[in-house]
């Protein structure tokens, strides 16, 4: 499961809102909403938060294997 626990901490860091995102930088209610909830978003989306905050991936998101990645294994 992709996880965006550290864009937030980034974000925090940078003293960044979810405000800023939409209303500064265009992103819109429905990809942040789907952001707070761990729902996949596009990589142009995971580009351009990446560009925003001036960071790499990582800072962004993170893999988390659940329950079901490790039984097919």
């Amino acid at each position: 499961m992709i996880r965006y626990r550290p864009l937030w901490k980034t974000m925090a860091e940078q003293k960044a809102t979810t405000y800023t995102l939409r209303v500064k930088y265009g992103m819109s209610h429905a990809t942040v909403q789907r952001l707070q909830a761990d729902m996949p978003v596009s990589t142009h989306t995971l580009n351009k938060l990446c560009k925003i905050l001036n960071c790499r991936l990582e800072d962004v998101a993170e893999y988390i294997p659940d329950e079901e990645d490790t039984e097919n294994d």
